[in-house]
Protein backbone atom coordinates (compact mmCIF):
# COMPACT_ATOMS: atom_id res chain seq x y z
CA UNK A 1 0.00 0.00 0.00
CA UNK A 2 1.02 3.47 -1.19
CA UNK A 3 2.20 5.66 1.82
CA UNK A 4 -0.02 9.00 1.92
CA UNK A 5 1.06 12.01 3.03
CA UNK A 6 -1.04 14.72 4.27
CA UNK A 7 0.02 17.87 1.80
CA UNK A 8 -0.39 21.51 2.14
CA UNK A 9 -0.84 24.03 -0.27
CA UNK A 10 1.81 26.64 -1.85
CA UNK A 11 -1.07 28.95 -2.29
CA UNK A 12 0.05 31.91 -4.96
CA UNK A 13 -3.11 33.52 -4.82
CA UNK A 14 -2.53 34.33 -0.88
CA UNK A 15 1.17 35.22 -1.37
CA UNK A 16 0.96 37.43 -4.06
CA UNK A 17 -2.10 39.27 -2.31
CA UNK A 18 0.72 40.22 1.24
CA UNK A 19 2.83 41.09 -1.72
CA UNK A 20 0.88 43.14 -3.39
CA UNK A 21 -0.22 45.25 -0.46
CA UNK A 22 3.31 45.96 0.21
CA UNK A 23 4.23 47.17 -3.60
CA UNK A 24 0.68 49.17 -3.70
CA UNK A 25 2.68 51.30 -0.95
CA UNK A 26 5.97 51.53 -2.91
CA UNK A 27 3.80 53.02 -5.44
CA UNK A 28 2.34 55.35 -3.54
CA UNK A 29 5.36 56.75 -2.33
CA UNK A 30 7.18 57.11 -5.87
CA UNK A 31 3.77 58.93 -6.23
CA UNK A 32 4.78 61.34 -3.80
CA UNK A 33 8.07 61.62 -4.52
CA UNK A 34 7.72 62.07 -8.39
CA UNK A 35 4.38 63.20 -9.28
CA UNK A 36 3.57 60.11 -11.08
CA UNK A 37 2.89 56.37 -10.47
CA UNK A 38 5.49 53.63 -11.75
CA UNK A 39 4.30 52.84 -15.52
CA UNK A 40 5.09 49.66 -16.92
CA UNK A 41 4.52 48.79 -20.83
CA UNK A 42 3.77 45.22 -22.24
CA UNK A 43 3.66 44.68 -26.16
CA UNK A 44 1.92 42.38 -27.48
CA UNK A 45 2.04 40.73 -30.86
CA UNK A 46 -0.69 38.91 -32.67
CA UNK A 47 -3.74 37.49 -31.03
CA UNK A 48 -2.36 34.64 -29.26
CA UNK A 49 -4.85 33.28 -26.42
CA UNK A 50 -3.00 32.80 -23.91
CA UNK A 51 -0.83 35.96 -24.07
CA UNK A 52 -3.62 38.09 -24.13
CA UNK A 53 -4.82 36.08 -20.90
CA UNK A 54 -1.33 36.78 -19.52
CA UNK A 55 -1.46 40.19 -20.60
CA UNK A 56 -4.31 41.12 -19.44
CA UNK A 57 -3.52 39.70 -16.09
CA UNK A 58 -0.47 42.20 -15.70
CA UNK A 59 -2.67 45.22 -16.82
CA UNK A 60 -5.68 44.50 -14.34
CA UNK A 61 -2.13 43.84 -11.52
CA UNK A 62 -1.03 47.40 -11.99
CA UNK A 63 -3.96 48.68 -11.66
CA UNK A 64 -4.70 46.95 -8.23
CA UNK A 65 -1.53 48.19 -7.08
CA UNK A 66 -1.92 52.27 -8.47
CA UNK A 67 0.59 51.47 -11.41
CA UNK A 68 -0.11 53.06 -14.88
CA UNK A 69 0.19 50.27 -17.82
CA UNK A 70 -0.06 51.09 -21.51
CA UNK A 71 -1.21 48.09 -23.80
CA UNK A 72 1.21 48.36 -26.98
CA UNK A 73 -0.32 45.84 -29.58
CA UNK A 74 1.06 45.06 -32.66
CA UNK A 75 -0.19 42.34 -35.60
CA UNK A 76 1.26 39.22 -35.90
CA UNK A 77 2.25 39.94 -39.57
CA UNK A 78 4.64 43.37 -38.13
CA UNK A 79 8.27 43.12 -39.33
CA UNK A 80 10.79 42.75 -37.11
CA UNK A 81 11.97 46.17 -38.22
CA UNK A 82 9.09 47.60 -37.04
CA UNK A 83 9.19 45.88 -33.65
CA UNK A 84 12.83 46.58 -33.15
CA UNK A 85 11.83 50.25 -33.94
CA UNK A 86 9.47 49.90 -31.19
CA UNK A 87 11.64 48.60 -28.81
CA UNK A 88 14.14 51.43 -29.39
CA UNK A 89 11.37 54.10 -28.90
CA UNK A 90 10.20 52.45 -25.42
CA UNK A 91 13.82 52.41 -24.19
CA UNK A 92 14.25 56.14 -25.10
CA UNK A 93 10.46 57.01 -23.52
CA UNK A 94 11.18 58.51 -19.56
CA UNK A 95 7.37 58.15 -18.72
CA UNK A 96 7.86 54.38 -18.88
CA UNK A 97 10.25 52.73 -15.79
CA UNK A 98 9.79 49.13 -17.78
CA UNK A 99 8.46 47.03 -20.35
CA UNK A 100 8.13 43.32 -21.48
CA UNK A 101 7.25 42.51 -24.77
CA UNK A 102 5.21 39.36 -24.53
CA UNK A 103 6.45 35.61 -25.48
CA UNK A 104 5.97 33.70 -27.66
CA UNK A 105 6.52 35.75 -30.93
CA UNK A 106 5.68 34.98 -34.41
CA UNK A 107 7.41 32.56 -36.02
CA UNK A 108 9.47 35.52 -38.44
CA UNK A 109 10.44 37.74 -35.64
CA UNK A 110 13.90 36.29 -33.73
CA UNK A 111 13.13 36.31 -30.08
CA UNK A 112 17.02 36.30 -28.72
CA UNK A 113 17.61 39.75 -30.88
CA UNK A 114 14.68 41.37 -29.31
CA UNK A 115 15.35 40.93 -25.99
CA UNK A 116 18.98 42.05 -26.74
CA UNK A 117 17.06 45.52 -27.74
CA UNK A 118 15.69 45.98 -24.42
CA UNK A 119 17.56 48.54 -22.63
CA UNK A 120 18.76 46.36 -19.34
CA UNK A 121 17.46 48.73 -17.29
CA UNK A 122 13.94 48.29 -18.65
CA UNK A 123 14.40 44.86 -18.98
CA UNK A 124 11.44 43.90 -16.20
CA UNK A 125 11.17 40.33 -16.73
CA UNK A 126 14.69 40.16 -16.41
CA UNK A 127 15.22 38.08 -19.74
CA UNK A 128 18.91 40.65 -20.89
CA UNK A 129 21.92 39.14 -20.48
CA UNK A 130 23.02 41.60 -18.29
CA UNK A 131 20.28 40.79 -15.78
CA UNK A 132 21.37 37.56 -16.36
CA UNK A 133 24.89 37.95 -15.54
CA UNK A 134 24.06 40.44 -12.51
CA UNK A 135 21.84 37.38 -11.07
CA UNK A 136 24.67 34.94 -11.72
CA UNK A 137 27.16 36.95 -9.84
CA UNK A 138 24.80 37.90 -6.77
CA UNK A 139 24.42 41.15 -7.59
CA UNK A 140 21.36 43.91 -7.85
CA UNK A 141 19.40 43.33 -11.20
CA UNK A 142 16.37 42.68 -12.07
CA UNK A 143 15.63 38.75 -11.43
CA UNK A 144 13.40 36.46 -14.01
CA UNK A 145 9.93 36.69 -13.02
CA UNK A 146 9.07 33.46 -12.51
CA UNK A 147 12.08 32.31 -10.70
CA UNK A 148 11.61 35.21 -8.58
CA UNK A 149 8.12 34.27 -7.86
CA UNK A 150 9.01 30.93 -6.65
CA UNK A 151 11.43 32.13 -4.12
CA UNK A 152 8.90 34.96 -2.86
CA UNK A 153 6.42 31.83 -2.75
CA UNK A 154 8.79 29.24 -1.18
CA UNK A 155 10.29 32.40 2.51
CA UNK A 156 6.48 33.34 2.50
CA UNK A 157 5.92 29.41 3.39
CA UNK A 158 9.22 29.47 4.98
CA UNK A 159 9.85 26.50 2.95
CA UNK A 160 13.74 24.80 4.76
CA UNK A 161 16.12 24.85 1.87
CA UNK A 162 19.71 25.02 3.04
CA UNK A 163 21.42 21.84 2.44
CA UNK A 164 18.71 20.27 0.93
CA UNK A 165 18.46 18.83 -2.52
CA UNK A 166 16.52 20.40 -5.29
CA UNK A 167 16.01 19.37 -9.14
CA UNK A 168 14.63 20.95 -11.27
CA UNK A 169 13.36 19.65 -14.70
CA UNK A 170 13.47 21.78 -17.18
CA UNK A 171 16.87 23.69 -18.70
CA UNK A 172 15.21 27.16 -20.20
CA UNK A 173 16.99 30.57 -19.57
CA UNK A 174 13.61 31.73 -18.94
CA UNK A 175 12.71 29.56 -15.93
CA UNK A 176 14.68 26.19 -15.25
CA UNK A 177 18.34 27.72 -15.57
CA UNK A 178 18.25 30.74 -13.50
CA UNK A 179 15.79 28.76 -11.03
CA UNK A 180 19.01 26.29 -10.74
CA UNK A 181 21.39 29.39 -10.04
CA UNK A 182 18.67 31.06 -7.23
CA UNK A 183 18.84 27.93 -5.33
CA UNK A 184 22.00 27.26 -5.06
CA UNK A 185 23.18 30.65 -4.02
CA UNK A 186 24.22 31.69 -0.63
CA UNK A 187 20.44 33.11 0.41
CA UNK A 188 17.51 32.07 2.46
CA UNK A 189 15.73 30.56 0.33
CA UNK A 190 18.85 29.11 -1.54
CA UNK A 191 21.97 27.08 0.19
CA UNK A 192 20.50 23.77 -1.72
CA UNK A 193 22.62 21.00 -3.47
CA UNK A 194 21.28 21.33 -7.10
CA UNK A 195 21.14 18.54 -10.10
CA UNK A 196 19.52 20.45 -13.04
CA UNK A 197 17.56 17.73 -15.45
CA UNK A 198 16.29 18.24 -18.89
CA UNK A 199 14.72 16.07 -21.58
CA UNK A 200 17.77 14.59 -22.60
CA UNK A 201 18.53 13.01 -18.59
CA UNK A 202 19.27 9.26 -18.69
CA UNK A 203 16.92 8.17 -16.32
CA UNK A 204 14.67 10.67 -14.70
CA UNK A 205 12.47 9.18 -12.49
CA UNK A 206 15.82 7.97 -10.67
CA UNK A 207 16.73 11.57 -10.20
CA UNK A 208 13.43 13.44 -9.21
CA UNK A 209 12.70 10.98 -6.82
CA UNK A 210 16.19 11.92 -4.96
CA UNK A 211 14.45 15.85 -4.51
CA UNK A 212 13.67 17.26 -1.16
CA UNK A 213 12.32 20.11 -3.61
CA UNK A 214 11.32 19.29 -7.07
CA UNK A 215 10.71 21.95 -9.54
CA UNK A 216 9.34 21.34 -12.78
CA UNK A 217 9.31 23.34 -15.71
CA UNK A 218 9.88 20.74 -18.83
CA UNK A 219 6.47 22.04 -20.64
CA UNK A 220 4.38 19.13 -20.98
CA UNK A 221 1.04 17.83 -19.49
CA UNK A 222 0.93 15.45 -15.95
CA UNK A 223 4.84 14.68 -17.08
CA UNK A 224 5.61 14.00 -13.03
CA UNK A 225 3.81 10.90 -12.06
CA UNK A 226 3.51 9.67 -8.42
CA UNK A 227 6.37 7.02 -8.54
CA UNK A 228 9.30 10.20 -9.72
CA UNK A 229 8.61 11.71 -6.17
CA UNK A 230 10.10 11.19 -2.83
CA UNK A 231 7.41 10.81 -0.08
CA UNK A 232 7.10 14.22 1.84
CA UNK A 233 8.84 16.33 -1.35
CA UNK A 234 8.30 20.03 -2.20
CA UNK A 235 6.98 19.72 -5.16
CA UNK A 236 6.90 23.20 -7.36
CA UNK A 237 4.85 22.95 -11.03
CA UNK A 238 5.55 25.83 -12.96
CA UNK A 239 3.69 24.40 -16.17
CA UNK A 240 0.30 25.43 -17.37
CA UNK A 241 -2.02 23.80 -20.10
CA UNK A 242 -5.60 23.52 -21.30
CA UNK A 243 -6.99 19.94 -22.02
CA UNK A 244 -10.19 19.10 -23.41
CA UNK A 245 -12.61 18.44 -20.91
CA UNK A 246 -16.23 18.28 -22.50
CA UNK A 247 -17.49 17.98 -18.27
CA UNK A 248 -16.69 21.75 -18.14
CA UNK A 249 -18.48 24.77 -19.32
CA UNK A 250 -15.48 26.03 -20.73
CA UNK A 251 -15.04 23.11 -22.51
CA UNK A 252 -11.09 22.67 -21.37
CA UNK A 253 -9.35 22.08 -17.81
CA UNK A 254 -6.15 23.28 -16.60
CA UNK A 255 -3.75 21.38 -15.66
CA UNK A 256 0.33 21.32 -14.76
CA UNK A 257 3.36 19.62 -15.49
CA UNK A 258 2.90 17.30 -12.56
CA UNK A 259 0.27 14.81 -12.34
CA UNK A 260 -1.59 16.55 -9.29
CA UNK A 261 -3.53 14.32 -7.29
CA UNK A 262 -1.29 11.39 -6.81
CA UNK A 263 1.57 13.68 -6.78
CA UNK A 264 -0.26 15.21 -4.28
CA UNK A 265 -0.47 12.82 -1.88
CA UNK A 266 3.09 11.98 -1.91
CA UNK A 267 4.07 15.78 -1.04
CA UNK A 268 4.34 18.00 2.39
CA UNK A 269 3.71 20.86 0.32
CA UNK A 270 2.48 21.15 -3.72
CA UNK A 271 1.55 24.57 -5.46
CA UNK A 272 -1.63 23.91 -7.37
CA UNK A 273 -2.59 24.82 -10.87
CA UNK A 274 -3.84 27.85 -11.08
CA UNK A 275 -3.10 29.57 -8.14
CA UNK A 276 0.33 28.21 -7.79
CA UNK A 277 3.15 30.03 -9.37
CA UNK A 278 0.98 31.80 -12.10
CA UNK A 279 -0.05 35.12 -9.85
CA UNK A 280 3.52 34.95 -8.31
CA UNK A 281 4.88 35.29 -11.94
CA UNK A 282 2.74 38.39 -12.05
CA UNK A 283 3.77 39.74 -8.76
CA UNK A 284 7.48 39.51 -9.45
CA UNK A 285 7.02 41.64 -12.88
CA UNK A 286 5.30 44.24 -10.58
CA UNK A 287 8.57 44.22 -8.10
CA UNK A 288 10.68 44.71 -10.54
CA UNK A 289 8.98 47.30 -12.25
CA UNK A 290 8.41 49.00 -9.20
CA UNK A 291 12.39 48.11 -8.16
CA UNK A 292 13.05 49.98 -11.76
CA UNK A 293 10.67 53.20 -10.49
CA UNK A 294 12.57 53.63 -7.57
CA UNK A 295 16.04 53.96 -8.98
Amino acid sequence: MPTTTTYRTLDGRACSKALMERIAQGASNVQKLRGRPPHLAAVLVGEDPASQTYVASKVKACEEVGFQSTLVRRPADVSEKDLMELVDQLNRDDSLDGFIVQLPLPAHINEERITLAIAPWKDVDGFHPQNLGRMMLGLPGYLPATPSGIMELLKYYEIPTEGRHCVVVGRSNIVGTPMSILMSRNAQPGNCTVTITHSRTRDLPSITRQADILIVAIGKANFIKADMVKEGAVVVDVGIHRLPDATRKSGFRLCGDVDYDPVAAKCSWITPVPGGVGPMTVTSLLLNTLKAAQS
